[in-house]
């Protein structure tokens, strides 16, 4: 196994598999129903179902569960609540050593009290779905309701109930920070600027919801979990620790996933329920997660306010910059509390020449489902950032593409390092900044908002540059507190016959990886892409690797296998010039799997092919150099050294109908610098989907709460997702720079779009009601809040920008 501490390889040579528009192989048994679901996998004999009792109070203390009726039904195997479960699943305590940090615990099912509505209280084990449904409403729980904490006021206020007792004050965490200049650039300050941004509470609604099934072989005393997770071996890992097994002991095969986004990377509850119950009762146990589950239960995101202050020059110049973030956390700890908060304030400044920068976060425990990462954890922070700088544009009366050239990172500033120290050594954010403007039109949409004064539509123009972090590196990780790095690992296998098995830690969610990552490995070996089989989403097959989150699939993973490909190259090329009597490799190339030898300075083929080179170094080791080992396979571990970030602007132009607020998109522009693009096609599509994540969230969606807790959004009728008719044409342009400190060139761009989307549209949205003097600060930007907002508007005061 070899560590890539090394010097980074050389990046991939123009017209090989990188860079080909490959038709996702996938596809064809995804579109076909052949692909295997969790839902698809057949019941083993003697299954049970399991269904969950959820709490119908935002908070209340248990004070007895009898399941006594609910036993008596026919075909009910058991009913097993968080103290039949507690000697066989231990408490997670969340502790990492971060200051400001409060540290919490979490049995597997509550003990004393649920803490949101929904909370799972017990897991009900019948013969079928049906008999569980019924006994679990048979199940008698003796509630004692307590106040309910639903805001972050709430949760802020003197003598507020506690959500966790042993969190004095609700406040998880606080963390803050200040470069030593802050308080010097606000003094000499032109200017202060400040605004507000609110992101409303959202959640993941993948298309399958959450689903499994635990097994246990009580012979070999082995658990094999068929879940879809986008993590299989730190999945694997959380599972034994909290079963008390050895890692050997379990299996976690992951079937065909309908999307993940952040809420199927670690074992949930339910999950350590169904493991335990498998083993406790020694039958298969599967669980069905139903939509309303997902919407109310799985896990929440988003829901933080954060204000800044820009100390600016007369000509917009940014000079100082603070935000204070609050966030609401929701009532449980699967993640540390600080984490994604922290990525949102680490990277704020994002592409502009910031060096005075401070913030503070704070987040707080509500009655609310607990929360996670969801596609782009940071998503907040584009339009925070560009947001302020509309607000500087505004307040000084000038052109808001003028003021972001201003301040915008220049090509000789790279390498940056910013406030937080983060390192940027490949941005190109003037160029996608200037690309889409001038491709959207910006000059001419100027003058034709300026004539419409008395027209029945506003428009507005919403520009949002992106600086997306990815591929995080391994000191990210332990300084947010969150177990494992951000390393991958990569396997190449290569058979008798020729035939190439390529791997790594990843498991794909439909973001086609075994076409991408097929791609990669071709590049490093030299080898056929339609030679090379991905197996990926199986604990045992697979090497231990850090799993598909963040945007880090296509640079790490696909970095990992290109230079485990090239180390592979290596052998094979040293085999081949012992087939072809030659004293060394160096005039050799494995090119499409076919043997290319130098000839007067011109490539011809020699003959030989990699499947014979397998076959001598598998049926006839004799006749390979001396000393070589046998075989072909090569194990590569990939620790990117430092996080990778990647840029785009996105642009857009929106038309917003005065006596109504309704909303609609006119054009849609994004241009992207995502460093080497494995396959474009693939990529166009991961733009697409994550900027129609971001519109969605910001036009629609809302895991609303009342004022007593209780969940207001448990379907689709409530929890509004965008359809196709509300999303326009995106016009896609691309910049790329290649990553110096990827072997492949590789940036992530997964999650860019996501960002892009709501800052662009939310720029827009606000852009046309500054004509009007409103201004929405908090999403989503629905027509009725559009429309509260003109009734509400005054004069516009000031420029126009």
């Amino acid at each position: 196994m070899t560590n890539s501490s090394l010097p980074i390889p050389p990046p991939p040579p123009a017209g090989g598999p990188i860079g080909q528009k490959l038709r996702r192989r996938e596809d064809g048994r995804l579109v076909t129903g052949e692909g295997l679901f969790a839902d698809d996998i057949p019941s083993p004999p003697g299954c049970l179902h399991a269904v969950f009792l959820r709490s119908p109070h935002a908070h209340a203390r248990i004070r007895a569960i009898d399941p006594t009726a609910a036993l008596a039904l026919p075909g009910v195997a058991a009913v097993l609540t968080g103290r039949d479960l507690a000697a066989h699943v231990s408490t997670q305590r969340m502790a990492p050593p971060i200051d400001g940090l409060q540290p919490m615990e979490m049995p597997v099912l509550p003990l004393d009290a649920a803490r949101f509505v929904g909370d799972p209280v017990a897991v009900v084990l019948a013969e079928t779905v049906t008999a569980a449904t019924d006994a679990a409403e048979l199940v008698e729980v003796t509630w004692e309701a307590l106040p309910a904490i639903s805001s972050v006021a709430d949760a802020a206020a003197p003598q507020a109930v506690l959500v966790d007792p042993a969190v004095p004050g609700n406040r998880v965490s606080f963390q803050s920070f200040a470069t030593p200049g802050l308080e010097a650039a606000f003094a000499r300050a032109e200017r202060v600027v400040e605004a507000r941004f609110g992101q409303q509470r959202q959640t993941h609604v993948p298309i399958e919801p959450r689903s499994g099934l635990a097994i246990w072989d009580n012979g070999r005393q082995h658990l094999t979990m068929r879940f879809g997770t986008q993590a299989p071996h730190p999945y694997r890992t959380a599972i034994a620790a909290r079963l008390g097994l050895k890692e050997w002991q379990v299996t976690v095969d992951s079937p065909e996933m309908g999307g993940g986004f952040g809420q199927k990377i670690i074992p949930l509850r339910e999950d350590l329920c169904l493991a335990a119950a498998a083993r406790l009762l020694r039958r298969p146990v599967r669980w069905r997660e139903t939509r309303g589950e997902n919407l109310t239960a799985g896990l929440q995101a988003r829901e933080e306010v954060v204000t800044t202050r820009a100390a600016v020059a007369a000509d917009g110049r940014i000079l100082g910059l603070t935000c204070a973030i609050d966030a609401d956390f929701g009532a449980w700890s699967f993640f540390p509390a600080n984490y994604m908060a922290r990525v949102i304030a680490m990277i704020l400044p994002g592409p502009y020449r910031i060096r005075e920068y401070g913030y503070d976060v704070a987040v707080w425990l509500t009655n609310k489902c607990p929360s996670g990462p969801m596609r782009a954890p940071m998503a907040i922070t584009s339009w925070v950032m560009e947001g302020t700088m509309d607000a500087i544009a505004q307040a000084l009366g000038l052109d808001a593409l003028e003021v972001r050239r201003r301040n915008s990172l220049m090509p000789d500033d790279l390498p940056w390092v910013t406030a937080t120290g983060e390192r940027y050594d490949s941005l190109t954010p003037l160029a996608t900044l200037e690309a889409a403007a001038g491709h959207l039109g910006y000059a001419a949409l100027r003058s034709e908002q300026a004539g419409r004064e008395s027209s029945a539509t506003l428009l507005g123009i919403g520009l949002c540059t992106v600086v997306e972090s990815n591929t995080y590196s391994s000191a990210f990780y332990r300084d947010a507190g969150i177990p494992g790095s951000g390393h991958e690992m990569a396997s190449i296998r290569i058979e008798p016959s020729g035939a190439i098995i390529a791997s790594c830690g990843l498991m794909g969610s439909g973001q086609g990886y075994q076409t991408t990552l097929a791609q990669a490995a071709a590049a490093g070996l030299g080898g056929a892409v339609e030679d090379i089989q991905v197996q990926i989403g199986n604990s045992d097959t697979a090497p231990y690797g850090m799993g598909s989150r963040g945007a880090r699939g296509a640079s790490a993973g696909g970095g990992a296998l290109y230079m485990a490909g090239l180390k592979l190259k290596a052998k094979l090329l040293a085999i081949a010039a012992a087939m072809l009597d030659l004293n060394s490799p160096d005039a050799l190339e494995l090119r499409d799997g076919m043997v290319l030898r130098q000839v007067a300075g011109a490539w011809q083929e020699s003959g030989l092919t990699l499947p014979q080179i397998a076959r001598t170094a598998h049926l006839d080791p004799l006749r390979l150099p001396p000393g070589m080992e046998p075989g072909l396979h090569q194990i590569l571990a990939y620790d990117p050294a430092a996080t990778t970030y990647t840029n785009s602007t996105h642009a857009c132009a929106v038309e917003i109908e005065r006596a109504t607020g309704a909303i609609r998109i006119l054009r849609y522009v994004a241009a992207e610098d995502c460093g080497t693009r494995i396959n474009p096609m693939i990529v166009e599509g991961q733009t697409h989907g994550a900027t129609a994540m971001g519109l969605s969230g910001a036009m629609l969606e809302h895991a609303a709460y009342g004022a007593d807790g209780q969940a207001l959004a448990g379907s689709f009728m409530d929890y509004a997702i965008a359809r196709a008719d509300d999303l326009p044409a995106f016009e896609l342009l691309h910049h790329d720079m290649p990553s110096p400190s990827n072997p492949a060139g590789i940036k992530g761009m997964s999650e860019g779009g996501t960002m892009g989307g709501i800052g662009a549209l939310m720029n827009a949205v606000n852009d046309a009601l500054a004509q009007v003097g409103a201004r929405l600060d908090a999403q989503p930007a629905t027509p009725a809040r559009i429309w509260t907002a003109l009734q509400q508007a005054k004069p516009a005061e000031g420029g126009r920008h």
